[in-house]
């Protein structure tokens, strides 16, 4: 038998890559695809819990790539988190606000662990307001941040990982927000609105703060659509 032959030959009994037994690390690469496909809204729960049903019982790795055929990143392409919008959904914030900061002739602090409101209202009135969101925890994704400040001055710190917009002015005054685009699609967006007259409104990040929770919302979610799954 020639050399060419040989060659043939090996390659015909040779197992194509898709046969071959598929192991705990191509379980979990493909576990974790889906996991990011739920985050970010490409599956719906019952979508993810049935294909990760399929994928503990999968054999074979052409087997396991069924399930992400239709995915972005089985193909190498990962699309851009698209970025936040440059105002609040409509109808999602209400007009009341869930809470006031007012500082007339004085100074107010809102810092530390606390929970942030869909909607904060701001007031310097000569005087001082300092608004940290870094350790707050965000019971909604959408947060508007409206600020009055009059000979006054308006600090607003947010984590490094959420979204910030700014939507105001200044009248003879300074109005500064760093906008801020998060690559988590399940992080907050917080708003900084309002005028700034003869005063300050300052909106930035807070270096080394995150939102520890970002991931934990997600965790959640696949543990809810796994249970709802079992429980059938």
């Amino acid at each position: 038998m020639d050399l060419q032959k040989q060659v043939d030959l090996q390659k015909r009994t040779e197992p194509h890559p898709a046969e071959l037994r598929a192991s705990d690390a191509d379980r979990d690469r493909i576990a974790d695809i889906l996991r990011e496909a739920l985050a970010a809204g490409r599956l719906s729960a019952d979508e993810h819990a049935e294909r990760v049903e399929g994928v503990l019982a999968a054999k074979t790795v052409g087997e396991l790539e069924v399930f992400i055929r239709d995915l972005p990143a089985a193909h190498g392409r990962t699309p851009p988190h698209a970025a936040a919008p440059s105002r609040p959904t409509a109808g999602a914030i209400p007009m009341d606000p869930d809470e006031n900061v007012v500082a007339v002739f004085s100074s107010a602090v809102r810092k530390g662990r606390w929970r942030a409101g869909r909607r904060i209202h701001a007031y310097a009135i000569f005087g001082s307001v300092e608004i940290d969101l870094s350790e707050a925890l965000f019971e909604y994704q959408q947060v508007v941040i409206k600020a009055i400040s009059v000979f006054g001055n308006v600090e607003v710190r947010v984590p490094e990982n959420v979204s910030l917009r700014g939507m105001g002015g200044g009248v003879l005054g300074n109005f500064e927000v760093d906008t801020l685009d998060s690559g988590e699609p399940e992080a907050p967006v917080v708003y900084v609105d309002g005028w700034a007259v003869l005063g300050n409104i300052e909106a930035r990040p807070k270096r080394g703060k995150i939102v520890s929770d970002i991931l934990d919302r997600v965790h959640a979610k696949l543990d809810r659509s796994l249970r709802k799954h079992l429980d059938r």
